[in-house]
């Protein structure tokens, strides 16, 4: 069935409105609301189906420039469920206002099942998995009229804003839900754009990776460019990067899904370590960023014999760590062409991990859900615990339901047990910057500083003593954390998964909630970190450092914090609290509070929250 995009009432004080518009009689309906404030784009207002698309007029009939978009609905329109709508703004044509730096020619803003429109996070997540980008968040909080007419919006650039709330609502209620400002004499051309020779918008850097996430072939060389990297793909990287998409579209993954499984292919001769800092610090953020990182890390093990009798739980780590279906993509694609064994062992692995039903974007989801809502009311770590738990029975095939789980984790549900943040990251990272603002904290354990207590923090002779001092130490405090289910950091560079397993061999045997704290930064970020500190290490330390350091994968720890180069915490992974697949969290730029959030540790307001 076809529906028409409801009017839009005009605010109060919008210039824009004419004696034909409708004004919204007053803010009380969203008074006291949450509300989130986007751009409003000047393109043709546009709703996608599963099997067609149409302007505001449901007989919409032919034009040029809608071409693209039709384009765009035929490669994401199989992953629209029947009753669900996209609406958004066609940018294609330039109208009043030219566009040089989009996303892409097709923003949404609105997504509807039925006659309900989604809530505003739960839009956001479903149209960044058909690869559809969303307006610029201008603003978001309790509705607040002196804040909102205090936005300030270049009208030489700028058609106005939207405000709508952040909840969900029905379609009877559009008019007091949704509002919008408008720029004053907003039409500023002689002649109607549909009337004029279509002038196509610009695009702007990042526009490949949206392409690839809705569908689009890739192109190696404007993804690059798109990360600021050297636009000039290595040998392979192209046939590489298309084996995959293909690969991908056949498992239907879209999104992020579809990007990162690209760019691990074209990228996939980089350093993993290297590779993950590099990209965190571009367009792409953390979250994808690592995701790359640990898929260009993980893939070659499906190409390697590994025992069937442990093929299942080994297949449940993985899953922990990465989407299944993109590594098995990557397995597939890449390696050595006459490796037949190779090949072999990956098709092997698929068949298997299909069988299993493990290939899912998200095969985990369920038990996950199911065990979050059971646990309900339960402290963050005592929940996060149970789930590490029941992921590990799951693997062994002792829990299938989220009743068995909870049932295989009774004895968890207390949290009577001492949290372990280890940090792992290169000298200079800023891993003790990050960690001295973690509250609740009951003992801190450095290397640097029981080295300075013997005489000499640059003293490396007598390391193997410091690390049994700090080894007893951590076993003694972890001990003592137990009774109150305290927190207790291990302040070193952890570099390598050895090196990781000392801290972890004390951590498992006192039974505590291992927490990797992650710090990626750039190898040119910190050298110039290392040349301006107090306490700088030599270059060839550093570079030693930089060569050996191997990030844990998610599952490596029962959580897993990932830590950028401005020192905020930009990722989680093993947390019960991680959304399903369609519910991944959604980020909005431009919003007006800092909404980062830092984890709660144990003993510290909000642990419960």
């Amino acid at each position: 069935m076809r529906t028409h995009y409801p009017r839009t009432a005009h605010l109060p004080w919008s210039p824009g409105a004419t004696a034909d518009d409708v004004r919204m009689s007053g803010p009380v309906a969203l008074a006291g609301r949450e509300v989130v404030v986007t751009e409003k784009l000047d393109g043709e207002n546009t709703t996608l189906y599963r099997d067609g698309l149409h302007a505001r007029s449901l007989d919409s009939g032919h034009h040029p420039s809608r071409a693209w978009v039709k384009g765009l609905q035929g490669r994401i329109g199989p992953q629209i469920p029947a009753g669900r709508r996209v609406c958004g703004e066609n940018l294609y044509a330039r109208h009043s206002l030219p566009y040089e730096e989009l996303d892409s020619w097709f923003y949404g803003f609105s997504v509807w099942d039925g006659d309900r429109c989604l809530d505003w996070d739960r839009t956001v997540r479903f149209l960044r998995r058909l690869g559809v980008p969303t307006p610029r968040v201008l603003w978001r909080g309790v509705y607040d009229e002196r804040a909102l007419r205090k936005l300030r919006i270049d009208t030489t650039r700028q058609e106005g804003y939207v405000v709508r709330t952040v909840d969900g609502f029905a379609r009877a209620d559009f008019g007091r839900c949704v509002a919008k400002w408008v720029r004053g004499g907003h039409v500023r051309t002689d002649t109607h754009w549909m009337y004029a020779p279509v002038v196509p918008n610009g695009l702007g850097p990042t526009a490949p990776l949206w392409a690839v996430r809705s569908g689009s072939d890739p192109d190696p060389a404007g993804l690059l460019g798109a990360l600021g990297m050297d636009p000039v793909p290595a040998p392979g990287a192209a046939e590489a990067a298309a084996d995959v998409a293909a690969r991908l579209d056949g498992l239907g993954r879209t999104g992020e899904s579809r990007l990162t499984g690209v760019l691990a292919a074209a990228l996939h001769g980089v350093p993993r370590a290297r590779l993950g800092a590099r990209l965190a610090a571009g367009p792409l953020g953390m979250p994808s960023a690592r995701r790359v990182a640990d898929l260009v890390g993980l893939y070659p093990a499906l190409r390697r014999p590994f025992p069937d009798a442990e093929r299942r739980a080994g297949l449940v780590r993985l899953a922990a760590a990465a989407d299944l279906g993109v590594l098995h993509a990557l397995a597939g694609a890449l390696g050595d062409p006459a490796d037949g064994a190779g090949r072999d062992c990956a098709e092997w692995s698929a068949l298997y991990a299909e069988e299993a039903g493990l290939l899912g974007p998200d095969p985990l989801g369920p038990l996950r859900s199911g065990l979050r809502e059971a646990l309900a009311g339960l402290g963050r770590h005592a929940a996060d615990r149970c789930w590490a738990r029941a992921r590990e029975a799951f693997g062994q095939g002792g829990v299938h339901t989220a009743e068995e789980a909870v049932a295989a984790t009774w004895r968890l549900r207390d949290g009577a047990f001492p949290h372990l943040v280890q940090l792992c990251g290169p000298s200079g990272s800023g891993k003790s910057t990050y960690a001295g603002r973690l509250a609740g904290v009951e003992t801190y354990i450095s290397l640097d500083d029981l080295r300075t207590a013997r005489g000499s923090r640059s003293d490396q002779r007598a390391n193997a003593d410091v690390l049994r001092e700090a080894l007893d130490r951590l076993d003694a405090a972890l001990s003592a954390a137990a009774r109150s289910g305290g927190t207790v950091v291990w302040d070193a560079t952890s570099l390598t998964k050895q090196q990781r397993g000392l801290a972890g061999a004390v951590a498992r045997r006192r039974d505590a909630l291992v927490t990797h704290a992650v710090v990626w930064v750039g190898e040119d970020e910190l050298v110039q970190r290392n040349a301006s500190r107090a306490h700088p290490v030599p270059k060839g330390v550093l570079a030693s450092q930089l060569r050996r350091f191997s990030p844990p994968y998610p599952g490596e720890a029962h959580l897993t914090w990932y830590v950028g180069a401005d020192g905020t915490l930009a990722d989680t992974a093993g947390s019960i609290g991680e959304a399903d697949t369609e519910d991944a969290p959604a980020q909005a730029e431009g919003t007006r509070a800092d909404t980062t959030r830092r984890p709660a540790v144990a003993g510290t307001p909000g642990e419960d929250g």
